[in-house]
């Protein structure tokens, strides 16, 4: 509607240009692969042998005791590079978790990237690198890129400004947070329900304040 790229015109119209998308999906995505825990863990080892702990639509796997099977990880090679490390697959029960997230928020992703090709918008949306701004486990304090590749803390300072959420994005993203009350009126971040609950009509008042 707009037709234009320009960020400055798109914030002052209070639309969330993709670039600062792409960068809050950076943060929070990376934030919440940190909550499956370490990719080698002795307690995942021990929820899953006790039958607390398992793997999404377990059904598929063929062996589901793994009690003498390995698996093989990528893990910091303290040189600045990575290097491959082999666990068994008990310990490493919350990488395969998470990379099972990876893959569906994924399809998420290619979902978005579809409306945006189909409204003309030359820009593609992708999730970084599981190694990336990582504050749990083998990748944390190992400064990478999106793409997973390793740098250096200076280099990872220098660019941060592009990849994450700056002090300005927050605070335009926070000024678009305005409450709206009025029946049949949407609040600008949900978008407009094709139908009603229950039969009623969108702009019945569902909710008394």
């Amino acid at each position: 509607e707009l037709d234009t790229d320009d960020v400055a015109t798109l914030r002052k119209a209070g639309v969330v240009d993709l670039p600062t998308i792409q960068r809050f999906m950076n943060f929070w995505f990376t934030s919440s692969l940190d909550l499956f825990g370490s990719e080698a863990s002795s307690n995942a080892a021990n929820y899953f042998s006790n039958g607390i702990k398992g793997r999404p639509d377990e059904a598929r796997f063929a062996d589901h005791v793994e009690a003498e099977s390995e698996m093989v990880i990528q893990v910091p090679d303290g040189k600045g590079g990575v290097k491959n490390e082999t666990i068994t697959t008990r310990n490493g029960m919350n990488e395969i978790t998470r990379l099972e997230y990876v893959k569906d928020c994924n399809i998420g992703v290619t979902r978005w990237n579809m409306a945006i090709k189909r409204a003309g918008v030359n820009f593609e949306l992708k999730l970084p690198s599981t190694r990336f701004r990582r504050e749990v486990g083998m990748w944390s304090g190992s400064p990478t890129d999106p793409l997973g590749n390793p740098i250096n803390r200076e280099a990872f300072d220098a660019q941060k400004a592009g990849w994450l959420p700056s002090d300005e994005d927050k605070a335009f993203i926070k000024s678009l947070m305005q409450r709206v009350t009025e029946p049949g009126k949407m609040a600008g971040w949900i978008a407009p329900p094709d139908r009603g609950i229950n039969a009623n009509a969108v702009e019945y008042e569902y909710v008394k304040l």
